[in-house]
This record gives C-alpha cells, structure tokens and sequence, in this order.
C-alpha cells in the first residue's frame, strides 16, 4: 500500500510538469514581487488540488457528470490561448511600464500595464479560476491512472497525494519564476522579451491543447 501511495504522489508531479501547467503559472506570475508571485501560486495550487479533489469523489459517484469534463480543458486552453495574445500585443507594444520606486529605504521594480500603478487583490483571483478549471478537464484521466494503480476503489488519501504532488511542483516552479522576476526583469528591454517569449509559447501550448 506504501508504495502505491508513493507512485500516486510522484504522478502528482509528473502530472504538474506538464507545459499546460507550468505556462499557466508563468503567465500570471511573471514580473510580480515575491509576494504575488507565491500568492498566485498558492491561488493556482489550491484551486487545483481542490477541485481534483472534490471532482475525484463526484464522478465516482456521478458517473454522468465525466461527459462535462472535457470542457473544463477547452475552457483553459482558450484562456492560455487569450493570455498569451494578449502578453504577446504587450511585449510588441509600448505598453509595457517599468517603475523603480523606494519602500522602506529599498528599491523596488514593479511591471505595470497602466499609468496608475495598484496593488490589487483582485489580479490574483484569475490564476485560482484557471486552476480551478485545469482541475475539472484533468480529474478523469487522474481517476483512471489512480485507479490503474491502486487496482481498487480511488480513496480520499490517494487524491489528496496526487494533489500534494501537483502542489510540490507549482510552489517550486513559482520560487523559479521568483527569481526570474528578481534577476533578469531589470530592464524594459529584458521585460519585453521575456513577456514575447512567454506570448508566443502559450498561444502554441493552449492551441495544442486544443488541437491534439
């Protein structure tokens, strides 16, 4: 049973891996202070181990409900797909705003989109309604893998393993993009680049996700 509870939680983490995941949480952490950027991942992680975790015991006992599923990935690859137009449109753009201000005798960098700079709350509400939405298109194959593996009923404990994996990997992926944000986002030559790249890959991963 240790084992398999083992391999339940390293799918976990290979499931988050996957580039779907990972360009979500770059799209909304990218150019954001340590502290956005952890709340975005958390917001991210949450939502997602949540809903696998509420969905997993729904369609065990609803199975009519899977039929719905698959519109939660189309849902979020549109979304991807819709961030990564509109990163892309920033980056070519002189949109884009670099400012360099003082807070308690240290500088600060903070990318804004507007003249008027804000720290909103409301901003971060979008990576846990992405994660949310990933959560609901992936807890179908979750369920078959999980139960694959365990050769029994999918338990509450086997989900919320899965779950921990998936969170393990977003939270280190946020601390990657973290320093992203401290070291090379320094310049508004950098920021544009990194904003272009970031565009063009997420229009190509939603629109395999889409497609394939």
């Amino acid at each position: 049973m240790e084992l398999s509870l083992l391999i339940i939680f390293w799918y976990g983490v290979l499931h988050a891996m996957g580039p779907d995941h990972l360009t979500a949480i770059a799209d909304f952490s990218i150019g954001k202070n340590i502290k956005k950027t952890m709340t975005v991942t958390l917001l991210f992680a949450v939502g997602h181990g949540v809903t696998l975790f509420l969905f997993a015991k729904l369609l065990q006992n609803v199975p009519g409900l899977q039929a719905y599923t698959d519109y939660g990935d189309i849902i979020s690859a549109s979304v991807i797909v819709m961030m990564g137009v509109y990163l892309l449109y920033m980056a070519l753009s002189n949109r884009i705003l670099l400012n360099k201000h003082t807070h308690d005798g240290k500088e600060h960098i903070h990318i804004t989109f507007s003249r008027s700079h804000q720290h909103r709350w409301s901003e971060m509400m979008p990576a846990l309604s992405l994660g949310v939405l990933m959560g609901i298109g992936g807890v179908r194959g979750m369920l078959i893998t999980l139960g694959l593996v365990s050769h029994q009923e999918v338990t509450l404990s086997m989900v919320a393993l899965f779950a921990l994996g998936v969170m393990l990997v977003f939270i280190s992926f946020g601390g990657v993009i973290l320093l992203l944000n401290r070291y090379w986002l320094n310049s508004l030559t950098n920021v544009r680049r990194v904003f272009g790249g970031l565009g063009v890959g997420s229009i190509m991963v939603g629109t395999q996700m889409l497609w394939f």
